[in-house]
C-alpha cells in the first residue's frame, strides 16, 4: 500500500503535535505515541495498491498551499473511533487533490475515500476511541482554527517502510 501525503508548515506540525502531546499527558491514543521516524502530521491525498512516486513528481511545482485546520472530524466503525482535526477546503486543495488522484490512477473499493468528490481531509489526532475515550480526548483538546499552509508531497511505502520525499 502507498499513500501521498501533504506535509504541512513547521507551525502546523507543531500545533498538532501540541494536540498529540495533550491527548498523551491524559492518557489516551494519540497518534503521537507512534515513534517511528516517518510519523508527522500529515493530510492523506490518496491511497493505492501500486504507484510509481515519480509520476507525482511535477504535482509538487503546485506547493505551497493554504491549509487551514478547522474543527474536529470523527469517523466510527463498531464502537471504535478516529478523532482527526478537519482541513478547511479551497480551490488550490481541490485542485492539488484532483491532480494527485489523477497521477495515482484509479483506487480501489478499499480506497474510494481518497477518490475526487469522495475525499475528507482531515489530520488524524488519535484512532481506536472508544465511546468514552472520544468524549475524554474532546475534553482536553484545546482546539482552535490553525492558518497555515502546506509545504511538502512525500509518497509512503507501508510495505518496504520507505518514505519518498518529492518536495
Amino acid at each position: 500500500m502507498f499513500s501521498v501525503e501533504l506535509i504541512p508548515d513547521a507551525a502546523t506540525d507543531a500545533a498538532v503535535r501540541a494536540e498529540w502531546g495533550r491527548l498523551i499527558e491524559a492518557g489516551l491514543p494519540s497518534a503521537g505515541r507512534h515513534e517511528g521516524e516517518s510519523n508527522r502530521p500529515h493530510v492523506t491525498l490518496a491511497v493505492r495498491e501500486a504507484l510509481d512516486p515519480a509520476a507525482l513528481a511535477p504535482i509538487s511545482a503546485l506547493l505551497p498551499v493554504p491549509l487551514e485546520l478547522g474543527g474536529t472530524l470523527v469517523f466510527g466503525r463498531e464502537g471504535r473511533f478516529v478523532l482527526a482535526r478537519a482541513v478547511v477546503m479551497t480551490r488550490k486543495l481541490l485542485d492539488l487533490h484532483r491532480a494527485v488522484a489523477f497521477a495515482a490512477g484509479a483506487a480501489g473499493p478499499r480506497y474510494g475515500n481518497t477518490m475526487p468528490d469522495r475525499w475528507s481531509p482531515h489530520v488524524t489526532l488519535a484512532r481506536r476511541l472508544d465511546a468514552d475515550g472520544l468524549a475524554h480526548a474532546l475534553s482536553v483538546l484545546e482546539l482552535r482554527a490553525v492558518d497555515g499552509a502546506a509545504v511538502g508531497l512525500r509518497v509512503w511505502d507501508a510495505g518496504n517502510k520507505r518514505v519518498t520525499t518529492l518536495r
